[in-house]
């Protein structure tokens, strides 16, 4: 099974892209909003098509992307039937397996941090996504949204903790940097529910607990009962000069083909080395050549007026010119995927 742990830094969730090593079928766990373009390029690269958007529950500090992500990918959005949210395809009950090509997930309710926390278990057991409900060396408050501490306790000793003692934990947050637990570990070291805690002391440690209110919760939820669909003033924006995506690292791109058709829209900008250019048929007619250690202090000479799509011989020294442009303020700027080798392929 592909497997990949993502991280949004301001909410500090992971996001969990599963995907069939077969059939390219895709899951996402937990996806968040603003980390959508991420998401898309991952898929993209990884040449995986995106069936399900899951979330683990009804979240307080961040956004979902699965409105979006389904709106993008023609994915399904799926999470437990008790949160009863808008634009699901798929309200999931305890005992549900969610398959993806020849992978499969088993749902299991794990109710107490909210009421409506599932937790996601691998087919062959070795995986657990546990939401909030379970995390590393501690557990979801149950301070609000039907949270009860009781309820939380026995969703990880009855449920959790049966699984066997090498799964491998994947939280929905952490906040100290830590990745992936054991359920051994928890069951030995979490210091709420571990080292034979009873549900009493368990109840007592949870109700001693003094936390803020969640920045977020006021915000956050209402979005969330609607699959994370937006206002339409809130839709994320988006270039609207070219077919631009983006890498998985972040770089805008623009096709070849796209480029071929469009020369008159766009300043060609060749960052190329002048040795790279001797013959004239190494040149793209009408660009504009300005090797890449030259760029930063040539940026005037390119005209804020039409859109910039950059080029060198892979795509690789381009897309450090695309960033170069962008901290000069250049917002209509891409790199010509493939650089001038996927050019030729197609002349």
């Amino acid at each position: 099974m592909i497997f990949r742990q993502l991280y949004d830094i301001t909410s500090s969730t992971y996001t969990y892209l599963l995907a069939c090593e077969v059939t390219g079928a895709a899951v996402l766990i937990d996806p968040v909003f603003e980390r959508v373009q991420r998401d898309l390029a991952l898929l993209k690269e990884l040449n995986l098509k995106l069936e399900f958007a899951l979330d683990t529950h009804c979240h307080a500090d961040h956004v979902t992307a699965a409105w979006l992500l389904k709106q993008k990918t023609g994915c399904q959005i799926a999470n437990a039937a008790v949160i009863q949210a808008d634009e699901v395809d798929r309200p999931l009950q305890h005992g549900d397996r969610v398959a993806f090509g020849q992978e499969s997930l088993q749902v299991i309710a794990t109710p107490g941090h909210t009421n409506g926390c599932l937790s996601y278990v691998s087919a062959d057991q070795t995986r657990v996504f546990s939401g909030d409900a379970l995390l590393i060396r501690g557990c979801g408050r149950c301070d609000f949204q039907q949270g009860d501490a009781p309820t939380l306790f026995r969703s990880i000793t009855e449920q959790l903790f049966t699984l066997p003692a090498s799964c491998l934990i994947y939280p929905g947050h952490d906040y100290n940097g830590r990745t992936v637990s054991t359920i051994a570990e928890e069951r030995s070291f979490n210091a709420r529910v571990g080292g034979g805690a009873s549900e009493q002391d368990f109840v007592g440690y949870m109700d001693a607990m003094q936390l803020p209110h969640p920045k977020l919760i006021d915000y956050a939820v209402p979005a969330n009962l609607k699959s994370g669909r937006p206002d339409a003033d809130a839709m994320p924006a988006e270039p609207s000069w070219a077919p631009v995506y983006f890498t998985f690292s972040g770089v805008p791109e623009v096709t070849a083909e796209w480029v071929m058709h469009n020369r008159e829209r766009v300043q060609i900008l060749d960052v190329r080395e002048a040795q790279e250019l001797e013959s004239p048929d190494d040149r793209l007619a009408d660009s504009q050549v300005i090797p890449l250690a030259q760029l930063r202090s040539q940026t005037d000479s390119l005209s804020p007026d039409r859109p910039i799509v950059c080029l060198c011989r892979s795509g690789r020294r381009s897309a450090m010119a695309v960033s170069i442009l962008q901290k000069a303020g250049f917002t209509e700027v891409a790199n010509i995927a493939g650089g001038i080798l996927r050019w030729q392929e197609l002349t």
